[in-house]
């Protein structure tokens, strides 16, 4: 017979808070190493040991004491104030989500995010409801989804799952085995999409989001990396896209952007059923 060792709340919440610190001394490091000298207007230093900027370097950049960042980057019990929070998210270049992220990792109140999301109003979630049983989703130019409905959600097999900062398609094309079983044409549609990333990211060559989402997928596939080496670029268009679900077989469906007004780079991708075959194989979801 065993017999459970009941933990003390309070030793609980201190190896909590160790985990927690813990964690966000790693990633204030990784945001401080993808930051290069000349990005943020500091002159060359010759050969550094490390990627990236010195902890002095933030330090000073963010106003704050070098001794005290070296704390916080050590993982140590130090508190930090909203306002020392917001410099160093200023100086390591932090999109809206890894400001919240860090701001939660702190322990302080995370901000609300001005999100791409705000462009899904309610108005936008009712479409991609009625578009039901079609799938539909929204996604930036980054190739970020930011909204979906649940025939889209079955479609990919389970987007709810993955983390939100995974909620990529490229990077799901590119990383995700599951993906790729389920896009039979992936590796003959890749490089077109490359090359719409690509000419995407022509007004957002210096942001960090764009630039490690790159430096990920060159990482985790030759495949990306050859086809990135090349610097085609193409604009999306209307096809035929073909889905291979484990249950139900092959589906075909012509695949379009609706684009958010002018100058927007928020788009809805629909999927309308290429035959009869695909549209009586759709899940029928409870309204």
């Amino acid at each position: 017979m065993t017999t459970a060792v009941r933990v003390p709340e309070t030793r609980q919440a201190h190896s909590n808070d160790e985990v927690r610190r813990r964690e966000l001394a790693a990633f204030l490091r990784s945001r401080r190493e993808r930051i290069t000298p000349d990005q943020v207007g500091l002159p060359p230093a010759g050969r550094r040991r490390t990627p990236g900027l010195r902890r002095e370097e933030v330090a000073q950049l963010a106003g704050v004491g070098v001794t005290w960042y070296t704390w916080l980057e050590q993982g140590r019990d130090i508190n930090a104030s909203e306002q020392v929070l917001e410099a160093i998210c200023r100086t390591l270049r932090l999109d809206p989500y890894e400001k919240v992220h860090l701001f939660t990792l702190a322990g302080a109140t995370a901000p609300s995010v001005k999100k791409e999301c705000s462009v899904v109003t309610p108005a936008v979630e009712a479409m991609l409801r009625q578009l039901e049983p079609f799938p539909a989703v929204v996604k930036n130019a980054r190739c970020d989804i930011l909204a979906y409905n649940r025939t889209y959600n079955w479609l990919m097999g389970d987007i709810d799952a993955l983390p939100f900062e995974e909620r990529n398609t490229l990077l799901q094309c590119v990383a995700n085995p599951e993906w790729r079983r389920r896009l039979p044409d992936w590796e003959t549609n890749l490089p077109r999409a490359v090359a719409g990333f690509r000419a995407a990211m022509a007004g957002h060559v210096a942001e960090p989001a764009w630039k490690n989402l790159v430096k990920r997928l060159r990482a985790e596939s030759e495949h990306f990396e050859r086809l990135w080496n090349q610097h085609d670029v193409t604009s999306a268009r209307v096809m035929t896209k073909r889905f291979l679900d484990p249950e139900v077989g092959l589906l075909k469906f012509d695949f379009a952007y609706l684009n958010f007004g002018k100058g927007s780079e928020i788009t809805m991708a629909t999927y309308t059923p290429a035959d009869d075959e695909t549209r009586a194989k759709l899940p029928v979801f409870p309204s």
